[in-house]
């Protein structure tokens, strides 16, 4: 809105000045003819007054109403019939002044001169305010959409945060049932893990981007929970560079992926298995790397591996409008999962 009315504000000065100008020349062109300058600046003063009130009468009209292509015509005629108001403004009402017959002459012969050069005053003015506020509308309807497409992305965002909690929920609370008959104290150590997790989650729900320590310090509170759930069988290896820990990423991107590793790690297996974590600065970006195995039998890495990696594939699209920031790859048993995060 300040911008707006700044822009109108400079539009208003920038025809003042023009109209001055007009004014001053009209005035010199009549001295020139042999008039004195009393007459040819009444002269030129009325002219102008009127066909400043004729260019505000387009203006505004123009500011409410946008005409289509098929309503120009209209806009001609209206200019036109302001043109024609203008002259026979000036034809009636400045021989009042008693300038002489000289001048009423002149006057009478000038008319079709002022009608068709205010005609194209007005045209002109038509033009650049017609130009003008279609500028500010297209930039209103542009930063409507933008605001539109913000709001739209924004609540994507949180429902695609809002789908990783209750699955992961569901399964802690399945293991903390499992626990509570032979294994209190494991159960209770589970559920105050579980506790600290969410709050965690609830802290980081306003933030876009976070730093990786905070998020690692995030993911190992999961791990702490889900190795109450399996026990000696899941090992982590998390290795990141100390300058890697100011980079910032997505809050909560790292869970899902660990989570879809594990998944795919431990359900078809009976054994210890190991999900490794690194993290490394490339260029401008920060590189997380996860790798898990999986039994190439029982498990297809292949064809996807459900919400996880699309909801993270798709988060990292809605922030940073790109598709080539994640990859997947399955080669010897061992699955990874490669995403890039750029630092801004």
């Amino acid at each position: 809105m300040a911008s707006e009315q700044l822009s109108g504000k400079k539009l208003f000065g920038a025809f003042a000045i023009c109209g001055a100008v007009w004014a001053a020349l009209q005035a010199y062109l009549l001295h020139s003819f042999g008039f004195v300058w009393m007459v040819a600046l009444a002269d030129a003063g009325i002219s102008t007054i009127l066909l400043s009130v004729a260019c505000w009468l387009i203006n505004n009209n123009l500011r409410y109403y946008q005409p289509d292509r098929g309503s120009y015509i209209y806009l001609l005629v209206w200019c036109g019939a302001l043109a024609a108001g203008c002259a026979a403004a000036c034809r009636y009402i400045i021989p009042f002044f008693g300038f002489g017959v000289v001048y009423d002459n002149f006057l009478k012969q000038s008319f079709i001169i002022r009608l068709f050069t205010d005609f194209l005053a007005i045209g002109w003015m038509a033009m650049i305010s017609a130009l003008f506020y279609s500028q500010i509308d297209h930039k209103k309807t542009e930063q409507r959409k933008t605001e539109a497409e913000k709001l739209a992305r924004d609540a994507e965002l949180y429902n695609l945060r809002q789908q990783l909690q209750p699955h992961f929920l569901f399964n802690s609370l399945n293991s903390i049932n499992a626990l509570i008959g032979f294994k209190p104290d494991e159960a209770r150590r589970m559920i105050h893990q579980l506790s600290d997790f969410l709050r965690g989650t609830l802290k980081k729900d306003d933030q876009l981007l976070v730093p990786l320590s905070d998020e690692l310090t995030h993911l190992n509170l999961y791990l702490e929970i889900e190795k109450v759930r399996f026990g000696h069988r899941l090992q982590t290896e998390i290795s990141c560079y100390e300058k890697c820990g100011k980079a910032l990423l997505p809050s909560m991107l790292l869970q899902p992926l660990v989570e879809n590793a594990i998944k795919f790690g431990l359900y078809d297996t009976t054994g210890e298995v190991t999900i490794s974590i690194s993290g490394e600065l490339e260029d401008s970006y920060l590189v997380m790397t996860i790798q898990n195995p999986y039994d190439s039998q029982t498990s297809r890495p292949r064809k996807g591996t459900g919400f996880g990696l699309s909801g993270v594939q798709r988060r990292l699209y809605l922030i940073f409008a790109r598709n080539d920031l994640m990859e997947t790859h399955a080669n010897d048993n061992i699955f990874t999962t490669i995403i890039k995060i750029p630092q801004l």
